[in-house]
């Protein structure tokens, strides 16, 4: 092998190490802007969605008792380790009302769906 041959083997094997690793630099930005603005459309639509419940009259401490005793009785033994209201649909009446919880327990996360009918709250 000659040495010209050898000096381009190692420009393209350089190469091929620098773009590999701007393909990395560039998937991890990525990922963490992803992640960031993932967290603040989350943070509006708590802020929202708690901002909708308390105008509507509805009352959040009720609505997280009926949200907790349909979770329990859905994964009996699993902990609550967070609860977060992330969705309220309040349309006229109160047949049609419905809450999204992002529910955060020992066995992992998951969305749930409470419904209204008249006073009451229930799992989707």
């Amino acid at each position: 092998m000659a040495v010209w041959e050898i000096v381009l083997l190692i420009l393209v094997v350089l190469v091929a190490l620098l773009f590999a690793g701007g393909y990395v630099a560039n998937a991890r930005l990525s990922a963490a802007r992803q992640r960031h603005l993932r967290e603040r459309v989350a943070e509006a639509d708590h802020a929202l969605a708690a901002a909708r419940a308390s105008d509507r009259g509805w009352d959040r401490s009720l609505l997280e008792q009926a949200a907790r005793a349909a979770l329990t009785a859905r994964r009996p033994g699993a902990s609550i380790e967070q609860i977060e209201l992330i969705q309220v649909v309040d349309l006229p009446g109160t047949d049609s009302d419905s809450a999204v919880f992002h529910v955060t327990t020992s066995s992992g996360e998951e969305q749930l769906e409470m419904i209204r009918r008249g006073d009451e709250w229930a799992a989707a």
